[in-house]
């Protein structure tokens, strides 16, 4: 059995390494693992671990994010509209662009932008800093059009936003603004969302501006000669509002077409759960607080189901792709997928085919040869797979 288990894992791996960098559609499996194909819920119920919660979300993920193990997840590929939890790519691609302590004078186009705003006023100066906060914590619009305004223009900003999910692999966003409004071809994943926030999450900067609960604005410009008022901002991550123990912080995100939307992170006993959830039908903290708890009382007994793959530029040094560690349970002795609600995504090519038949023939090789097989062998390509994935952790 051990035997079997071992020789399921290669395929996984296998068939991960050949695909990670490629477009799902373009290959018939997903960035991060074939199972994370499945447009239901895909979990491994593995010894001790307890039953997911029911949650009301079109598609969700819960990810480990310092060994980037994907524990479950629902429709991970599925692509949404993904309302303001883009502007955590918003963030990624600005934070490591923009001098913190220039200013930015607000234009009335700034202020007019609709939806959500932290209140920009025309003609006023900002610094940078003080529009992240802007951003990240009333989710303003304003700000964040500033923002890409100030590191060059909306439209090169968003080229940036496009290259950067690119080289995040998150190949199932596309940016068509950096506000996350509902615009024509901008959509993203559950799956993507975690990829995101999880390069989000390796730079202290990034938790300092979604861990804040509140933050000082300033106000109109002052009549000459007195000093310039400043009023609250307010953060609306309801579960950095309740004091969720051991929130890194998140980013909520809301409209009409896309409905709710949350990205969150917490941390405790030595691990850092990330969830993501896209078209969320109760409240948005309701639904991951179920999740994290879910991921923190499962962690160390939950055998993965995918990875959160490193960046592009990462992959480089681990040859043939650190995605090659889609089942990173392999130190676990993974067990298969059990995938519920399986319906999965449409496949192309013959790719497919060919790991499917590779898995075939290895797993009759398997139950000739398993009596002669003894221990697992140590330091095997898909152990030293595995330990490059995890090298790049927040």
């Amino acid at each position: 059995m051990r035997c079997l288990r071992t020789l399921a894992v290669l395929v996984l791996a296998a068939g991960a390494a050949g695909l990670a960098t490629a477009p799902a559609h373009a290959t018939g499996s997903p960035v991060g693992g074939p199972a994370l194909a499945s447009r239901g819920v895909v979990v491994d119920y593995a010894a001790g671990v307890s039953r997911l919660p029911k949650v009301q979300a079109a598609s969700w993920v819960v990810a480990d994010a310092t060994t980037g193990e994907v524990l479950a997840a629902k429709a991970p590929h599925v692509r949404h509209r993904p309302a303001s939890t883009l502007k955590t790519l918003t963030a990624v691609t600005l934070l490591p662009r923009l001098d913190k302590s220039a200013t930015y004078v607000a234009t009335d186009a700034d202020a007019r932008v609709e939806g959500s705003k932290a209140g920009l006023v025309p003609n006023a100066p900002y610094t940078v800093d003080q529009l992240f906060y802007g951003m990240f914590l009333p989710s303003g619009n304003d700000a964040a059009t500033a923002l890409a305004k100030a590191a060059g223009g909306v439209r090169s900003t968003v080229a940036l936003m496009n290259a950067e999910a690119k080289t995040l692999q998150a190949l199932d966003t596309t940016v068509v603004n950096p506000t996350g409004l509902d615009a024509d071809g901008q959509y993203s994943s559950a799956y993507d969302l975690a990829l995101i926030f999880r390069a989000g999450l390796a730079r202290p900067d990034f938790r300092l501006y979604i861990g804040t609960l509140e933050h000082p604005m300033p106000g109109k410009m002052p009549k000459k000669g007195h000093p310039r008022k400043t009023y609250e901002l307010w953060n609306q991550d309801r579960l950095l509002q309740q004091g969720y123990p051991g929130l890194i912080g998140g980013k909520t995100g809301y409209t009409t077409l896309a409905g709710r939307t949350f990205v969150a992170a917490a941390q405790r006993g030595g691990h850092t759960i990330i969830v993501t959830l896209m078209g969320i039908k109760e409240p948005s903290a309701a639904a991951a607080r179920s999740l994290l708890a879910w991921g923190f009382h499962n962690a160390s007994k939950a055998h993965p189901v995918g990875i959160l793959v490193p960046p592009a530029s990462t992959t480089a040094h681990a040859a043939p792709s650190a995605a090659a560690a889609a089942s990173p349970g392999a130190a676990k002795a993974t067990p298969s997928v059990a995938t519920t609600h399986a319906k999965t995504s449409g496949t192309s090519g013959h790719g497919w085919l060919m790991w499917a038949g590779a898995a075939l023939v290895l797993v009759g090789i398997a139950l000739l040869v398993r009596p002669l097989v003894g221990r697992r062998r140590r330091g095997t390509e898909r152990d030293r797979l595995l330990r490059a994935a995890r090298r790049w952790s927040p």
